[in-house]
């Protein structure tokens, strides 16, 4: 964990590094980095929480203004990107949104994750998170519009020639590091033009910071390589889906809450609990860590597939995944997210489930075992996940505790958009109807 930048350090920073913009980057409902820029002679200003703005813009209504609210910047967030010029530098600060009195605006999705962190706090208690993620890089046309089509044909950690992707992932890799983003693996993933980065573990609000700047630095990255890099959970059919696996323990004085070593899988009771949670709020879970219409796409019966709200050492169709071979860093991977949620709402939720799961003690059920298909078909019908967006979300609809730690600002505007998305996509004809049934009937 790098040491904290305070105030005072963000602006010796900037003069020395002759910074003379700093976007003002904040995450609205739906998970979507943006941005305010200004010059660094509002620094002293940004710094106080004195800029101002629409909160539409928090809340993902373009052009319909609810009120006016400020920005206020974490300066321990303060980096400056490295791909811009040095004389004229340009910096970033994450920012939540408050309201003019200074409180929290209820609308801020980072606001929302730091509320549901306190009860774990109060505890003296940390979740530390590691994050595996996939994409896709796929060719431009000559207007720089993304393409379908991949830049080579490699497998799973494969090498120069067949990865074509090497040059530009050790880039963002190295401008990651250059960023202050711990990076401990990187690899050609199973379908063609598909990558994964492994950011290395870090604390539950460290690691949202880093999340949404990985998937900007990436897209930047891929960009100044001719490239379009998606997050896109199934853009293929026929081909493996992204997704992103979240690596969870538990720490409380340095000692590591989730380990057992004398329990079955090196798991504490308390390991279990937080299972417990996890799979019981599992149907609302899904609704905020695989937030699109195309997230389910990816979620079907497969031997990769993460599609039963359960637990396993070998069964890959589960949820979470519990390693094998435990030490004293015993973890717990949930694997069922992708890229494309709002990774603050993502965390709080299921820092939520989790906790539930410990202050009602609510048991784990017992692993799902791997088996045949008709195993499988009888699994996904006991335990399978929401099929689709409009069944995750009436999931949500119903789950007390999910629902409560969104807010119900944050609640309702995000379902207001989901819902929409759902409808839109309900009423589109699609190409596959049209190539199934067209000469049919």
């Amino acid at each position: 964990m790098k040491k904290l930048l305070t105030a005072q350090e963000v602006r010796e920073l900037a003069q020395e590094y002759r910074v003379k913009f700093v976007r003002l980057q904040f995450t609205d409902v739906l998970g979507d980095f943006k941005n305010v820029a200004i010059t660094v002679e509002e620094l002293e200003r940004a710094l106080e929480g004195a800029i101002p703005f629409d909160s539409a813009a928090v809340e993902g209504f373009d052009g319909h203004r609810e009120a006016d609210i400020l920005l206020h910047p974490d300066p321990s967030t303060f980096v400056i990107f490295p791909w811009r010029p040095r004389d004229g530098a340009v910096a970033r600060l994450i920012c939540e949104a408050r309201t003019a009195s200074g409180e929290p605006f209820e609308g801020c999705s980072r606001s929302v994750l730091k509320r549901a962190l306190a009860p774990l706090q109060e505890r003296g208690w940390r979740l530390l998170v590691g994050v595996e993620s996939e994409f896709f890089l796929f060719h431009t046309d000559g207007q720089g519009r993304p393409e379908t089509r991949t830049h080579d044909q490699a497998g799973y950690c494969a090498l120069t020639p067949l990865d074509l992707g090497e040059n530009a992932r050790r880039d963002m890799v190295l401008t990651l590091e250059e960023m202050g983003i711990e990076v401990k693996s990187s690899h050609h993933e199973i379908a063609p033009g598909q990558h994964e980065i492994g950011l290395k573990d870090d604390t539950v609000l460290a690691m949202a910071d880093k999340v949404s700047t990985f998937r900007f630095v990436v897209r930047t990255v891929a960009q100044r390589h001719g490239l379009h890099a998606t997050f896109m959970p199934k853009p293929l059919t026929g081909q493996a889906g992204s997704g992103m696996s979240l690596s969870l323990s538990l720490w409380s004085n340095g000692k590591n809450m989730f380990y057992d070593p004398d329990a079955p899988r090196c798991l504490s009771p308390l390991a279990y609990n937080f299972i417990g949670g996890l799979v019981r709020h599992a149907p609302a879970l899904t609704a905020i860590t695989n937030p699109l219409v195309n997230s389910y796409k990816r979620m079907l019966p497969g031997r990769m597939s993460p599609l039963l709200a359960g637990w396993s050492d070998d069964n890959r169709c589960t949820m979470l995944r519990v390693p094998v071979h435990q030490t004293g860093g015993a973890r717990i991977l949930l694997r069922s997210p992708d890229s494309t949620a709002n990774f603050y709402l993502a965390l709080a939720a299921i820092t939520a489930a989790g906790l539930d799961g410990i202050t009602n003690a609510i048991p784990a059920p017992e692993p799902l075992p791997d088996g045949d298909g008709a195993t499988l078909a009888a699994q996904i019908r006991d335990y399978g996940l929401p099929r689709n967006l409009g069944e995750a979300l009436d999931s949500l609809a119903s789950d007390e505790v999910i629902r409560g730690v969104l807010g119900e600002t944050i609640y309702q505007r995000y379902t207001t958009h989901k819902r929409d998305e759902w409808e839109r996509f309900q009423r589109q004809v699609h190409a596959w109807e049209i190539e199934e049934y067209l000469t049919r009937f």
